[in-house]
């Protein structure tokens, strides 16, 4: 984030490269920083005659630097901007001749998502040392939810650590589905209001009472009854709560709680860090280690890689999704 803000920082003061090479896994940032200069970067009455937009499953290499090369009209520069460059992946190495003398009045923008150019090519060289080469790489897990509470504080929003770990579970590390979804609350919320778990679920459609986290804290708590009405509820909600997401996250659980047991240092820092999970949620961890000593927890995650064979349909005879999870349960609380 902190290399985007000086990337538009930039551009405000004028700074402006010929060349943006935006690459990489995560395609926000990608998006995010091509939107801005494609907004920004020319006023309205220039974008008519001087601003560009090509799509890499259209056009060649020779296209886009033969469109890059022509002179702006009536303006002090023409923006070219080329949306899933990775269509291009094969042929990307003939960009080198143009990047090794860029048109000055040009500012090309380039968004290759999904992939990356070897850093050691000549290409990339001349295009790091005549543009810019931004690499958004994908968050791990642990660090989506610092981002969503940055994100949110910029917008004058808060979010409660249940609400977070919410968006998170379900909706992983996809930067651009977060930010959709925190941009509907924002619609409906006013400025300075704190996003609860009961605005996940009446606004995005994740229950706050039958959903995975609450499944695991259950199995966690050895709260047999609230375990096995939530597995009821997915059980008759199956394209809401696949089984094969269901096995995979209780199953990750389990192998967290491993790793807690073999800490030496369990200070919360440390493990929290460890498991990648928020401190506001060890102490269901803590409970949960209690509850799983050390032998039993290793001998679950055996179970739970059989149930997920099953999951999958092999050697199961296509059992249904509520007698799997029913086994599951039972497996891990007896």
């Amino acid at each position: 984030m902190d290399e985007v803000l000086k990337i538009v920082n930039d551009i405000k003061a004028g700074n402006i490269k010929p060349i943006y090479f935006l690459m990489g896994e995560e395609a926000y940032y990608i998006d995010k920083l091509s939107d801005y200069i494609e907004d920004k970067v020319l006023t309205e009455d220039e974008k008519g005659f001087n601003q560009t937009v090509l799509y890499g499953r259209d056009v060649t290499i020779e296209d886009i630097v033969s469109t890059a090369k022509r002179y702006p009209m009536m303006a002090e520069r023409q923006v070219v901007i080329v949306k899933e460059a990775q269509d291009l992946s094969r042929t990307i190495d003939k960009i080198e001749s143009y990047a090794e003398n860029p048109m000055p009045s040009t500012v090309l923008v380039i968004c290759y998502k999904y992939k990356t150019l070897d850093k050691r090519k000549k290409v990339t060289k001349l295009l790091a040392k005549n543009g810019i080469v931004y690499e958004s790489k994908k968050l791990y897990e642990n660090q989506v939810g610092d981002w969503i509470k940055r994100v949110l504080a910029g917008k004058k929003y808060s979010i409660e650590p249940k609400a977070n770990a919410m968006l998170v579970e379900f909706l992983g590390t996809d930067l651009s589905k977060i930010n959709n979804e925190l941009e509907k609350l924002q619609i409906i919320l006013p400025k300075g209001s704190t996003i609860t778990p009961k605005h996940i679920e009446e606004n995005i459609g994740f229950s706050k009472d039958f959903n995975i986290f609450e499944l695991r804290k259950a199995i966690g708590d050895r709260n047999q009854l609230k375990a096995y009405t939530i597995a009821d509820n997915f059980a008759q909600n199956p394209k809401d709560n696949p089984i094969v997401m269901t096995t995979g996250l209780v199953f990750s659980f389990f192998i967290q709680l491993l790793k807690y047991h073999g800490l030496k240092d369990k200070n919360p820092n440390n493990v929290a860090k460890v498991l990648g999970v928020n401190p506001f949620f060890l102490k269901d961890y803590d409970i949960a280690i209690k509850n799983y000593p050390m032998r039993k927890v290793s001998q679950i995650v055996g179970l739970l890689r059989d149930i997920d064979v099953k999951s999958k349909g092999v050697g199961a005879n296509a059992l249904p999704q509520s007698d799997l999870l029913k086994e599951m349960l039972f497996k891990i609380f007896n």
